[in-house]
């Protein structure tokens, strides 16, 4: 794994001073050093059987497709049942130990690696049949195109993009409709539609701007390797082969409420979009014995933030104009205490949500923090849908348009300039 580790460092370290040396015009290391490294690393290419896809040493071709082909999972792919209560999650333990992880929240897909190469990668889609995305998941940011292991391996995980990512691809697109006031592209409203939409891309290019990356939570089999029947080990050896597995640690009955603790306060600055965590039973034989529901397996299940709300007065709605001309409510409240900060605005995101509300300034509304970061309005209480939708930019005094996308209804302001 310090070898795996290593090489991540310096697939970092070359990429960035390509970045610097060719789009900047900048140097941030010299020739010799650039070189070194590089040798370094393809050494260690080959004594690990390990390729990743953002390696310097390989460059990925980019495919494009008509349409995503379906293919069914050789196993059904099941929700996992959920609970807010760390008390519960601590009781479904029964005496066992289990690895608490994130519960990420981006597109989950399945990886298939024959004679050490990447061969297939299919999303979740319905659980029965998922979309083949082979040549996006190549474009991954850290997915290994080649691995040590040479026979059958299946695993699951979760493709994400970071909040740190997103919020750079949303400041581009804002730039290049600053410059350009006829580009149509808009802002993108959260990490998970985005990678959902990158996963799923026709042209695995785009994937490949977008910064998506793969994290494994579950390794589904491979061949004659003798796990000693531990979910550690098999976290272990995914990782000794490249792959990013999701954060976890190993609790009991007598440390998952500290653990659970800890996760809520590293959430807070996590990078990774993440709506809770997962239990999963260490032990592999003793899970599967206890088979499945209908909805889901009995080895594992997930926890949900529980969503803290308080109920506040809404005194107005601030309409917020973007440089795409895309205008979006902003709720101004009475100042409450939720997660431990004072929250005075949410946003409200488009007109389709101002009707779905019913808003009215004066009602009475309760608010909370999605994934305890973002705040939200939870219901509003008084519902009496008196708020006018206005028709005049609040920047410019242009007049404004009602546009409907994908059954969405949002305001724009209609001045070109």
């Amino acid at each position: 794994m310090a070898d795996t580790k290593r090489m991540k460092e310096l697939v970092d370290l070359l990429n960035r001073a390509s970045f610097a040396y060719y789009a900047k015009d900048e140097e941030i290391m010299s020739n010799f050093e650039y070189d070194r490294l590089y040798d370094e690393l393809v050494r260690l290419e080959e004594e690990t059987g390990v390729t990743l896809s953002n390696s310097p040493t390989v460059r990925v071709g980019y495919e494009a497709v008509d349409e995503l082909p379906k293919e069914r999972h050789d196993k059904p792919m099941l929700s996992l049942d959920k609970t807010k209560s760390r008390e519960e999650l601590r009781d479904w333990l029964g005496g066992r130990e289990a690895l608490l992880s994130w519960k990420l929240d981006g597109l989950t897909v399945v990886l298939t690696y024959e004679n050490g190469t990447l061969s297939k990668a299919v999303t979740r889609g319905n659980g029965e049949v998922g979309e083949v995305i082979t040549a996006n998941a190549r474009a991954f940011e850290n997915v290994p195109l080649r691995i040590s292991f040479g026979g059958r391996l299946v695993l699951r995980g979760e493709a994400v993009i970071r909040y740190s990512d997103f919020e750079e691809i949303n400041r581009q697109i804002g730039e290049k409709a600053q410059a350009d006031p006829s580009s149509q592209e808009t802002l993108y409203k959260n990490p998970r539609n985005l990678c959902s939409g990158s996963v799923r891309q026709l042209d695995s290019a785009v994937t490949a701007r977008r910064h998506v990356r793969f994290y494994a939570f579950s390794l589904v089999s491979a061949e004659e390797v003798d796990f000693h029947n531990s979910r550690k080990e098999q976290f272990s050896f995914l990782e000794h082969q490249g792959f990013d597995v999701v954060p976890f640690r190993m609790v009991t009955e007598s440390t998952i409420m500290d653990a659970i603790a800890s996760f809520e306060e590293e959430i807070k600055t996590y990078d990774v979009p993440s709506d809770g965590l997962v239990l999963l039973l260490e032990d592999i034989a003793y899970g599967e014995s206890l088979g499945r529901t209908a909805k889901f397996p009995r080895n594992a299940i997930a926890f949900k933030w529980a969503d803290e709300t308080q109920e506040t007065v809404l005194r107005e709605v601030e309409w917020s104009a973007s440089r795409t001309g895309l205008i979006n409510p902003v709720a101004i409240f009475d100042p409450v205490e939720l997660e431990g900060t004072t929250v005075k605005r949410a946003s409200v995101h488009n007109v389709s949500i101002v009707r779905a509300l019913k808003l009215g300034i004066g009602d009475r509304i309760t608010v909370y923090k999605a994934n305890m970061i973002i705040p939200q309005i939870a219901e509003n209480l008084t519902q009496s849908g008196s708020l006018e939708i206005p028709d005049r930019c609040p920047v410019c005094g242009g007049m404004t348009q009602i546009r409907s996308e994908n059954d969405t209804e949002a305001l724009y302001c209609t001045n070109p300039e």
